[in-house]
């Protein structure tokens, strides 16, 4: 009787042609694959079982999750590697006689039998789509996981959104400096002076808010829907010495109150919107702002033909997320009555931040398992790799988009170029 790494090889040739993209290695020990390839470790027959009862992307991503599969190495090398693989060759639709011939081998390797139980950790939402109370159940299960948890994967700053690496060849510059020089560019776009007013939509955990109140003075009303954040911030706010400059809301977009501000941000909020929702959302923006107040949105986007973050992603970690092309944005912030001014792609700089998070997830992996389980450790390092290539290789983009309300003869009161923004004055 053949290894079951060499007969898991026959399988997958019915469907990917030609040699393996990766080495296998299956539970009897045995290995098949190029021997510089990457491996991956089959730990039961449950890694194929998985597959057949739901084949593609989330019946990978569960067999990883589960630990019933495992990757011998770089995690993000693996997938980039398999995914050319796919790209390149293509997927193979097997004819009927095949098929039967790939259910034999999955018998006769102990993977025909019930599906197996899935893992902990899928969102269940209910009600209607980008409801108030569905947007609140999403953002809780994404970003109230723990802010213990944050706060070991992210920088000092608590800042969880792409960073602005203008010095990575320095030594000493890391994340904490490039979320840094993030904080204070946006700062800059929006021409903060003492006495301002910014409301923050979708805050985190107070990065912007807190760096505008205390590097410019700024009263900033910050903005969000989880629990767990708005205590962080209320608190942050007290220990860090301007609690007198942040008010937190515990609110939806659609309930900020008031307006007049002299300057608005959604850092990677817009995201969970939704698309139906991004009009009403855009007329938000503009509404609470003064005449010649300005707008940052920070946002990523896709391809129109891939709006969603994907099977595993909206299964495991960001659900109901909805992305654009980032024309098709600019064109709902103008038909709202705001004017674009200003896009600056950011895509390297996000694949540099979410490695700095990968590497911070892998260096601290028992500490990470103890917070949250091991299974919810392995969903992130999936989620970080598989983001972290996605932007390399330009199948997302996040950018920074400002805009402006015009007042009724056109004027903005923007600056004639953008120059002063990258100036290195007060760097930290």
């Amino acid at each position: 009787m053949k290894p079951a790494a060499e007969r898991l090889t026959d399988l997958m040739s019915l469907f990917l042609p030609g040699p393996l993209p990766v080495r296998l290695r299956a539970w009897d020990g045995s290995e098949a694959g190029p021997a510089e390839a990457p491996l991956v470790v089959l730990r039961s027959p449950d890694a194929l079982r998985r597959l057949l009862w739901q084949p593609g992307e989330l019946g990978l991503a569960e067999a990883f999750i589960s630990g019933d599969l495992d990757i011998d190495g770089d995690l993000a090398t693996a997938l980039s590697r398999a995914g050319q693989t796919v790209r390149e060759r293509g997927i193979t639709r097997p004819r009927p006689l095949q098929l039967a011939a790939a259910a034999t081998v999955a018998a006769r390797l102990g993977a025909a039998s019930l599906p197996p139980r899935r893992p902990d950790g899928r969102a269940r939402l209910t009600g209607r789509l980008h409801s108030s109370s569905r947007d609140r159940a999403a953002i809780s299960h994404h970003y109230d996981l723990s802010n213990d948890f944050y706060a070991l994967l992210l920088d000092e700053s608590m800042a969880y959104s792409c960073a602005y690496w203008t010095r990575p060849a320095e030594p000493g510059y890391g994340l904490a400096e490039a979320q840094w020089d993030k904080l204070e560019l946006i700062c800059r776009k929006l021409g903060l002076r003492a006495g301002d007013r910014l409301v923050d939509v979708g805050c985190g955990w107070g990065s912007l808010a807190v760096h505008a109140a205390r590097e410019h003075k700024v009263n900033v009303t910050a903005v969000t829907l989880s629990r767990e954040q708005r205590d962080f911030v209320a608190e942050r706010a007290v220990r860090e010495g301007v609690a007198d400059l942040v008010e937190v809301q515990l609110r939806h977009w659609r309930h900020i109150d008031g307006g007049g501000y002299d300057a608005a941000t959604a850092i990677e909020m817009g995201e969970h919107v939704g698309d139906a929702e991004y009009p009403d959302f855009a007329t938000k923006l503009h509404d609470v702002l003064r005449p010649e107040g300005r707008l940052l949105i920070q946002q990523m986007s896709r391809g129109a033909n891939a709006p969603g973050g994907g099977p595993f992603i909206e299964t495991y970690i960001a659900p109901d997320m909805h992305m654009r092309p980032v024309g098709r944005t600019t064109d709902l912030l103008e038909s709202a009555g705001l004017e674009v001014r200003f896009v600056e792609s950011l895509r390297e700089h996000y694949a540099a931040t979410i490695d700095a998070w990968r590497s911070r997830l892998e260096d601290h992996a028992a500490q990470f398992a103890d917070l949250v389980g091991e299974t919810t450790r392995r969903v992130w390092r999936l989620y970080l790799a598989g983001a972290s290539l996605a932007f390399s290789e330009r199948r997302m983009g996040v950018d920074q988009l400002l805009a402006v309300r015009p007042t009724r003869d056109g004027g903005a009161a923007m600056p004639p170029t953008p120059s002063t923004w990258y100036t290195p004055t007060g760097q930290r």
